[in-house]
């Protein structure tokens, strides 16, 4: 199946009120070219998870600015003041998630668990409304999994067949959020021929990435 995937296509394979999770780090090892076609799309009412909603000028933080989202599920919006003001308005709904519980509900949701039992959280609000589980004497948060509809994810370099190689700490969620979605978009900084990726480098393998696209074919 040919994964390669030109830049008229990709708008094509998202919908209003869709969840999508991206990866990133205040903007850093993140698809940023497309979110930039997002912002500039007419989509609307999305469901975003992510770690955070980096910057206004970066990433994600354009889908804020421009009225993209319905909902965000993210660990942190501190950077980002257009976040913080929708919320506080009512604009937008923001579900502040700590991030080892963030990154381990998509864990879950990637590996088809029912959840996840965490401490942390209790005897504070974070508890409100969620089940309390005893196991060995203490007390946990069932937290449940988080899934999406499609992850646009960022590789350093992904070959044709959709193997994926991050470097450094551009890793980050991506990997987490390749497993945890129905259809996976991956933009490539870099795209090699089949082969050219060490089987021990490849993080994401090519069974989860539906389609690939070419980063710089985006700055054209």
């Amino acid at each position: 199946m040919k994964k390669l995937l030109e830049k008229d296509g990709i708008l094509g394979l998202l919908e209003d009120g869709m969840t999508i999770m991206v990866g990133g780090f205040l903007g850093a090892g993140a698809p940023n070219r497309i979110m930039d076609l997002i912002a500039e799309s007419d989509l609307k009412d999305l469901t975003l998870i992510c770690n955070d909603t980096a910057f206004t000028e970066v990433g994600v933080g354009k889908l804020v600015v421009e009225r993209k989202l319905k909902k965000v599920i993210a660990s942190h919006i501190g950077t980002n003041k257009e976040t913080g003001r929708q919320m506080n308005s009512g604009e937008l709904i923001v579900d502040l998630v700590p991030q080892g519980t963030l990154a381990e509900r998509v864990r879950a949701g990637g590996a088809g668990l029912g959840g996840i039992l965490t401490e942390t959280g209790v005897g504070t609000i974070v508890e409100n409304g969620k089940e309390k589980i005893t196991v060995d004497g203490k007390t946990f948060l069932l937290e449940t999994p988080l899934k999406a509809d499609v992850a646009i994810i960022f590789g350093n370099i992904v070959d044709k067949k959709g193997n994926v190689f991050y470097k450094g700490s551009d890793r980050n969620f991506n990997p987490l959020m390749a497993a945890a979605a129905k259809k996976v978009i991956v933009e490539a900084d870099e795209i090699v021929e089949i082969g050219e990726i060490k089987a021990e480098n490849i993080v994401t393998p090519s069974i989860l990435v539906n389609h690939i696209v070419s980063g710089r074919q985006l700055d054209e």
